[in-house]
């Protein structure tokens, strides 16, 4: 029985294992995942949830206010005054007593019938608030989208550029090895021989500092993704990352015509300059009159009454109502700074507005000179990668026939290893910018 226990665990718990294996994530897995378990942006939301609740707040302050209050005390009065009735607190006191109780029971309502339209102002005023923190929610999380971009493609272009010092590190030992045959033949010296073993050590130690970079990279992706296990974390390569590189790059005038319609952070300024309109009017309407209406009813009871407790509450119930009006006539210019500070705040959320229009043209402008320049770039680094592998190649025939000495191979071992790394650095920077662009223009990163 424990035996068919134990592997039944195993049976259901092996899909697991195998999809902790062998799921890649994709950018889309990426960025979804990142939307719904990032905590900034989880931070975000309930940032929202709290500018609705006072959306909600503000719409209860046109209603009526209701309270209803009660008191009980008692008394001590060492010297009372005898012989006679007296009345006290609207009832006519009938004994006299050093030590007695009283007891009220009061209901009271309240109502603002009009105060220039502050409170109704107030109302718009969250709203827009409420409106704000959603752009505010999609900035965050368009900043996070650009984030998790920037790292999927480095860690591309990582994982690549490991396996580009990897088959560097291949052919340093190949040459190591061929270099000790021509070392025990006499055709090369111990010197040479110690330059090829360098060689070969330089790349290995390239080999661990690429691998170092690729995990420090993932591992600042699980942070935007809030991942904390030590699941094996592997990225999806694309297909066709030369076809990507080369795609068509949009205009910048394209791409900036079609990103203020859309982009949050233009939204949450326009929203601030509805705001601080808003603030202007409330502010004006600090010298305007305020309506009010109240009504209350109430009783009280006492112990100095020779009543029933049921008699005193009916005999002693009074209620009434009123208006009261409230005209500010002279506010230690209250107002006046508070009209000034408002259109101040306008003129700041104006310039807010305008200057992320600039930074955002700035980014797209920034982002289309990057893609040309580096796809110019990728295009040609794949000649140069191509005659310096023919070159390597040719040095290296003639390295093992002893036509080329070791200063040589070197040299032009290294100018393959760097024009490989240019072409890789070139493709994924016209990658990512592209991209952005894409992203700028659509909202969604492909």
């Amino acid at each position: 029985m424990k035996k068919w226990i134990l592997s039944l665990g195993v049976l259901f718990a092996l899909p697991t294992m195998l999809f902790a294996q062998t799921h890649q994530w994709t950018l889309k897995d990426c960025i979804s995942y990142a939307m719904q378990h990032n905590i900034s942006l989880q931070k975000q939301r309930l940032a929202v949830k709290t500018a609705e609740e006072d959306v909600l707040r503000s719409k209860s302050d046109l209603l009526p206010s209701l309270s209803a209050s009660t008191s009980q005390n008692v008394n001590y009065r060492p010297w009372p005054e005898t012989g006679q009735a007296r009345v006290s607190n609207g009832y006519v006191q009938s004994s006299v007593d050093k030590v007695f109780y009283n007891g009220s029971y009061a209901v009271n309502a309240q109502w603002t019938v009009w105060n220039g339209n502050r409170n109704r102002n107030t109302i718009a005023l969250n709203k827009l608030e409420a409106n704000k923190a959603q752009a505010e929610e999609m900035v965050s999380a368009t900043t996070i989208q650009e984030r998790i971009a920037q790292l999927y493609v480095q860690i591309l272009y990582t994982a690549e550029a490991i396996n580009v010092n990897k088959q560097s590190l291949e052919t340093s030992t190949r040459n190591e090895e061929r270099g000790k045959e021509m070392f025990d033949v006499g055709k090369i010296s111990k010197a040479d021989l110690a330059q090829l073993t360098a060689q070969r050590a330089q790349e290995e130690y390239n080999v661990l500092a690429a691998q170092s970079t690729l995990a420090d990279f993932k591992r600042q992706l699980k942070q935007l993704l809030q991942i904390t296990d030590d699941t094996p974390f592997e990225v999806a390569v694309p297909a066709t990352t030369d076809d990507m590189a080369l795609q068509s790059i949009p205009a910048v005038s394209e791409v900036y015509a079609q990103a203020i319609s859309w982009r949050p952070e233009l939204k949450a300024a326009q929203l601030a300059i509805d705001a601080s309109e808003l603030n202007i009017k409330m502010a004006k309407a600090q010298n305007l009159p305020t309506l009010s209406l109240g009504a209350s009813f109430g009783t009280s009871t006492s112990s100095m009454s020779d009543a029933a407790w049921g008699t005193q509450i009916k005999t002693n119930f009074d209620m009434g109502a009123g208006l009261s009006l409230s005209i500010p006539i002279f506010d230690n210019h209250n107002k006046r700074s508070a009209v000034s500070k408002a259109l101040i705040g306008k003129q700041n959320s104006l310039l807010d507005l305008q200057d992320k229009k600039t930074t955002l043209y700035s980014n797209i402008e920034d982002c289309w000179l990057q893609a040309t320049n580096n796809q110019n770039k990728y295009k040609a680094a794949r000649i140069s990668v191509e005659s310096a592998q023919q070159s390597f190649d040719l040095l290296n025939e003639q390295f093992n026939l002893g036509m080329k000495n070791i200063i040589e191979l070197m040299t032009g071992k290294n100018n393959l290893v760097s024009a490989q790394q240019n072409e890789l650095q070139s493709k994924y920077l016209a990658i990512l910018n592209i991209s952005l662009l894409h992203f700028y223009k659509t909202g969604e990163i492909k």
